[in-house]
């Protein structure tokens, strides 16, 4: 799989890229990440690729030529277009393992005063936003976006059981996790877990997962409890 970025700010991704598991999977081949710097394609002897917004306003609009030459220079037949923005629809697991089964994304990542309107409507064919709040830039959802797609790709994360157990793979937030020492400023690892009876561990996993979920993501556990009674 290929993930092309589109940025004002390039260097923020250098680390990101680097590091970790998703270093590792771009190492061996199994992820390949593009950086482009969108002031390549700006053609006035400044590199201008952002302007003030007609009709006022405080800050500045990223300008169409530059946006849309790049995306046009880099697209490939059938990749995703997809803009990061906070008016976007929510990012999700699901939207995830779904962009995690293309060749080739193309993400462009805007100012957060935002784009120029016609380069929505000429080359972007998904809008995604990573939450309800607003960042100096789209780069950082852009890295979000690609460590979360990364994750379903077969061979980059070792062990392919941990994508099972996390997390919103099953609507309910993950139960705790306890590892060595069992016993650490006099708080105990608690019994079930050192028992080695799995289909115990396994009933108190659940509960707890249960409980996480229905005291901090009511949201989620309405539609948990909807669905296990089907």
């Amino acid at each position: 799989m290929r993930i092309d970025v589109l940025t004002l700010f390039p260097r923020m991704l250098d680390g990101f890229l680097a590091e970790s598991i998703l270093g590792r999977a771009v190492q061996a081949g199994l992820i390949e990440v593009g950086v482009n710097d969108l002031r390549q394609w700006c053609t006035d002897k400044h590199r201008t690729a952002d302007d003030r917004p007609f009709g006022g306003g405080a800050g500045m609009v990223l300008k169409p030529e530059p946006a849309i030459a790049a995306i046009e220079a880099i697209q490939t037949p059938g990749c995703r277009r997809i803009y990061l923005t906070p008016d976007g629809e929510p990012f999700s697991e699901s939207i995830a393992r779904e962009l995690s089964t293309e060749q080739h994304l193309v993400l462009l990542s805007g100012h957060y005063e935002g784009i120029d309107q016609r380069i929505r409507e000429e080359v972007i064919d998904r809008e995604i936003s990573i939450g309800d709040y607003v960042l100096t830039n789209g780069t950082l959802p852009a890295a979000v976006l690609i460590d979360a797609v990364a994750r379903f790709i077969p061979g980059v994360l070792g062990e392919e059981k941990s994508l099972t157990h996390e997390s919103f793979t099953g609507k309910l937030l993950d139960f705790p996790q306890y590892t060595r020492p069992a016993e650490f400023r006099g708080k105990s690892v608690p019994e079930v877990l050192l028992s080695g009876n799995h289909g115990e561990i396994e009933k108190w996993r659940l509960a707890q997962r249960i409980e996480k979920t229905r005291q901090v993501r009511p949201d989620l556990f309405k539609h948990y409890r909807h669905e296990s009674h089907h």
